[in-house]
């Protein structure tokens, strides 16, 4: 899978269209399709993480981002949703197991009362007259304390309901579709995301098929959606498969599946997706007839397989996570592609749910990409599967340096689907300078180190922008040759 790639302008039949048209090819055909030019593409967004009060950078580059790579579909990969935000202070939960006691007891209310299972109701006859008596009182406790939970999760519905309204404006305006998974930080605000699920299909162009009759052995047409000729398969919020047919419609060319990949783990640190979702990822590949690449929110430990151990003293090292923090890593560079780096360690569950095993097995999937690690942009290749870390496209949380907060673009070529070319469309080459003086950043730990790198490919660059690239190249050519002449850990 190469990291960089010409960008060329398509539609059905090879020139420009309307102004007044869908930018979005597949939008305009009715489904998911490769187009006549033999392209198909795709945007994935990670880690917008925004609360209701959504950065401008943020919407600037989404916008300047579909207008640079006129996608077919763009992809959320999880926690678009800042669900910390002190904005859902009166919903917010930290884990979802915890949430049900929190939110009781914060009302002042025992588990068997809110759930109507209170021992004066199931034993009302073996009960003290007086037991009864206050029981009868606090039954409008209750009531009012449920009228106050429903009267908070409307508020943060409508919370919820703006920063998306927000972050998808840009892709409803130019008539692209859009799907969505789910990350460890959309739940805090309170909603789960069968409600949050709910919200987005709300918005024109959202391809998430309802999941509340989901059967994953049948194929579900999305009549009414964007694309009325579109089918899906379904599991459960967040985890569905969409096929993307050929020029004409009619077979199969590839599988996009989304997975929700779960949030945390009773044990600590990261949780891994539920049986139900990995029974469907091992299905799939049959339902829709081809192999597939998948999006997902969290990295799976396989990712580890991309970088080398270096001792801690080697220069731009980084502390693995966890399981992993017993060792320091740097990329290795003959395992990733050129332009590829890493700004943290990978943050991926402890324990390994056969995931990748799941994914490797009979070459159902060709390809795993993933957010949650703000500062990480790198792809490579695990024995038979690509894997590849996207940064955050968002300026509401922490991050690398404004410029290298990106979107990815994917360009599959009907005559091998399966090993598209990608490359991340940065802020800094995009939009310019941010308007926002507040952002999380840090520094880089892995930065291009030949002027090959530094090249944006995006089409047509300027005169300017050419001889920008071009000493950045240099820059970053000078640089790496003093850091190979200076001294080693």
């Amino acid at each position: 899978m190469s990291q960089h790639y010409q960008a060329d302008q398509v539609s059905p039949q090879g020139g420009e269209g309307e102004h007044d048209r869908p930018l979005s090819v597949s939008a305009r055909l009715g489904r998911l399709q490769f187009h006549y030019s033999g392209k198909f593409r795709l945007l994935q967004l990670a880690d917008v993480q925004e609360g209701p009060k959504v950065s401008p950078d943020t919407i600037r580059l989404i916008g300047a981002a579909c207008d640079a790579a006129k996608p077919d579909l763009v992809v959320f990969s999880g926690n678009q949703v800042a669900g910390y935000d002190t904005a859902y202070e009166r919903t917010f939960r930290k884990r979802r197991w915890s949430t049900p006691l929190d939110g009781i007891y914060s009302a002042g209310l025992s588990m068997g009362g809110a759930l109507g299972l209170g021992g004066a109701s199931l034993k009302r006859s073996s009960k003290p007259r007086e037991d009864q008596a206050n029981a009868d009182r606090r039954e409008p406790d209750r009531r009012d304390a449920e009228r106050v939970r429903q009267q908070n999760i409307k508020h943060t519905e409508d919370l919820v309901r703006r920063t998306v309204g927000l972050i998808t404006g840009p892709l409803v305006e130019r008539g692209i579709p859009f799907v969505v998974t789910y990350g460890n930080h959309d739940f805090q605000c309170g909603l789960d995301t069968d409600q949050m699920d709910a919200i987005y299909r709300e918005v024109p162009g959202c391809l998430n098929p309802e999941a509340t009759v989901a059967h994953p052995d049948r194929v579900h047409a999305l009549i009414g959606s964007a694309l009325p000729s579109q089918t899906a398969f379904v599991c459960a919020p967040g985890t569905f498969a969409l096929p993307v047919a050929d020029c004409d419609g009619n077979g199969v060319v590839m599988g996009l599946v989304l997975l929700d990949s779960g949030d945390y783990a009773r044990a600590g640190g990261y949780g891994s997706p539920s049986d139900q979702a990995l029974d469907f990822l091992a299905a799939a590949p049959d339902l829709l007839g081809n192999r597939s690449i998948i999006f997902q929110h969290m990295p799976i430990p396989q990712f580890y397989d991309l970088l080398k151990p270096v001792p801690a003293t080697t220069a731009y090292a980084v502390q693995g996570y966890r399981s992993f923090d017993s060792r320091c890593y740097i990329l290795d560079e003959s395992r990733t592609c050129p332009g590829s780096y890493l700004g943290e360690g990978v943050s991926c569950p402890d324990e390994d749910s056969g995931e990748y095993d799941l994914l490797t097995r009979n070459r159902g999937y060709f390809a795993l990409f993933a957010g949650h690690d703000h500062r990480n942009g790198f792809v490579g290749r695990s024995a038979d599967l690509t894997l590849g870390a996207t940064p955050t496209c968002g300026f509401g949380s922490y991050g690398p340096v404004p410029s290298k907060r990106a979107a990815r673009l994917f360009e599959f070529d009907i005559r091998h689907p399966h090993h598209p070319r990608t490359q991340l469309l940065e802020f800094g080459q995009l939009v310019g300078r941010p308007g926002s003086h507040k952002v999380y950043t840090f520094a880089m730990s892995h930065v291009p180190t030949s002027t090959g790198d530094a090249v944006n490919l995006l089409r047509r660059p300027g005169f300017l922008a050419g001889g920008l690239t071009a000493l950045a190249g240099l820059i970053a050519s000078w640089g790496s040759t003093k850091r190979r002449s200076g001294p080693r850990g």
